[in-house]
């Protein structure tokens, strides 16, 4: 499934954030922020290459190893590596950007950047880096961790 980078999400009106503890628990809710599109990439499409900082990698891993979002029954293989040697995927990864923006990336964006050299934009990268990984350790939606519950979010439960 290709989207173009930073063009608007669509793919899915709700997003749920879903508990990795548990895998039961999930938060669903209709986002007041607005959803850009980052590393749908498709084989036959062309995509930016380059290199990018290591500390965004491994940062990027460690957003993954605590969130889960979107998450799907089926997967989807990854279509750039050959046949039988692709790695899959299930759900997507939300980085918060600017106020009222947050980036909708498929969960093997991680894939794309380490194996096909995919340079995501810079935004998405100081997005990425700018991430408090302790602070999203700590947010509980009411009693599950769940990491960066949007300001709209936390809102309603005020």
């Amino acid at each position: 499934m290709f989207y173009e980078d930073l063009s608007e999400y669509t793919y899915q009106e709700e997003d749920a954030f879903t508990d990795r503890e548990s895998g039961f628990h999930a938060l669903w809710y209709r986002p007041a922020y607005t959803r850009l599109n980052i590393g749908w990439l498709e084989v036959g499409r062309p995509y930016p290459l380059g290199t990018v900082p290591e500390a965004f990698t491994e940062r990027l891993r460690a957003v993954q190893d605590v969130q889960r979002m979107n998450v799907c029954l089926g997967t989807h293989e990854c279509d750039l590596c050959p046949e039988g040697e692709a790695p899959e995927g299930n759900g997507e990864v939300r980085i918060p950007g600017a106020p009222g923006i947050a980036y909708a990336a498929p969960f093997l964006v991680t894939h794309y950047v380490t194996a096909h050299g995919y340079r995501p934009p810079q935004v998405f990268v100081d997005a990425v880096l700018a991430v408090d990984l302790g602070a999203w350790a700590s947010v509980r939606w009411p009693d599950v961790p769940f990491p960066w519950v949007p300001d709209d979010v936390e809102r309603l439960a005020e």
